[in-house]
């Protein structure tokens, strides 16, 4: 008998087929892009220490992780390049025989129909660390974007299809824009890093690309995390710029900003599950304070809740095998 004074919403979850029924928001693998640290040398296989499951690889061991990740399902990969040399201009980011270049034509050779995704920025490639020209102390913001263009232009050369830059200089995404069309590389996406964070969720990272500035910090160029409406602004100038996806990173402690990137712009937005944030469920489940399969695809859930079309994670791999044991 119905009770007039409240309702039963219980009755939809009393069955796992019923709550399958009614799930609204769905996890696939073919959300997943997997990041890979490519490193120059033979035989590399190095772990970062505080990344754990995460490696250093060297262009012989590559495509076996990236045949694994395939056949897992996962559709997207994101390079990142460790160069054995820098400069102040970060000179090997944009070298036809760089890292990430030569990795692009190995993976493409192997892999054609694999999305590879070039992050484009300076930082693992410069001597002091930080994203752009440097001079006196000060990132140059003009001087960068040329220098950021040619790398992209040299990223679709070697074959890449989609370019991501990372790199929060005012403007990247038009001079970017401008350096493919110019090269003929028009029909050539870019995921633009249109809401960046200057987060201490990074830490990790920047011990994985060797990229941590030498001084300074990157708090002129990245966005403070006090702020939410400085993030419509540069979504705002990225679409009018010509981007054709939005990150929003980091992802976790952002999904607010999320959602009113979603719910402003009707491009795919991308959430990045960042170094940080992977670092932390890692390490509770390595104590066994927590389940590290529930836990990662509760959060994962979360940030496609929040508006995410796609989920840059280093969880990919391992969250596609359990898509994959759950279907």
């Amino acid at each position: 008998m119905e009770n007039a004074e409240f309702r039963r919403h219980r009755r939809l979850r009393r069955t796992a087929g019923i709550r399958s029924s009614v799930r609204e928001t769905h996890l696939r693998t073919e959300d997943f892009i997997y990041p890979l640290f490519v490193v120059e040398g033979k035989n590399v296989k190095n772990e970062v220490a505080s990344m754990p499951g995460v490696y250093h690889r060297s262009l012989d061991l590559l495509n076996g992780e990236v045949d694994e990740a395939v056949e897992r399902g996962i559709q997207s990969i994101i390079l990142f390049g460790l160069p054995d040399e820098k400069d102040d201009v970060g000179s090997c980011a944009y070298d036809t025989n760089g890292i990430v270049q030569r990795a692009t034509r190995q993976i493409k050779a192997s892999h054609p129909e694999l999305t590879v995704i070039a992050d484009t920025c300076l930082c693992q490639f410069t001597d002091h660390g930080h994203c752009g020209v440097v001079e006196d102390g000060k990132i140059l913001n003009d001087e960068s974007l040329a220098l950021l263009a040619k790398t992209a232009v040299s990223q679709a050369e070697a074959g890449a299809d989609i370019i991501a830059p990372s790199n929060m200089m005012d403007g990247f995404v038009s001079a970017i824009r401008a350096g493919l069309d110019q090269a003929g590389y028009e029909d050539i996406p870019i995921m633009s890093y249109a809401v960046k964070y200057a987060s201490a969720f990074y830490g990790p990272f920047r011990d994985a690309a060797n990229s941590s500035p030498k001084s300074g910090d990157r708090k002129t160029y990245q966005m403070d995390p006090a702020n939410r409406r400085e993030a419509f602004r540069e979504a705002q100038s990225d679409v009018d710029e010509g981007a054709d996806f939005l990150i929003v990173k980091p992802a976790l402690s952002y999904l607010d900003i999320i959602r009113d990137i979603r719910d402003r712009h009707d491009l795919p937005i991308v959430a990045y599950n960042v170094s940080g944030e992977y670092a932390m469920v890692k390490a509770a489940a390595q104590n066994g304070w927590i389940d590290e399969k529930e836990v990662v695809l509760e959060k994962l859930t979360s940030m496609k809740r929040a508006g995410a079309d796609m989920i840059l994670t280093y969880f990919a791999k391992d969250a596609a095998a359990w898509l994959n044991e759950s279907n």
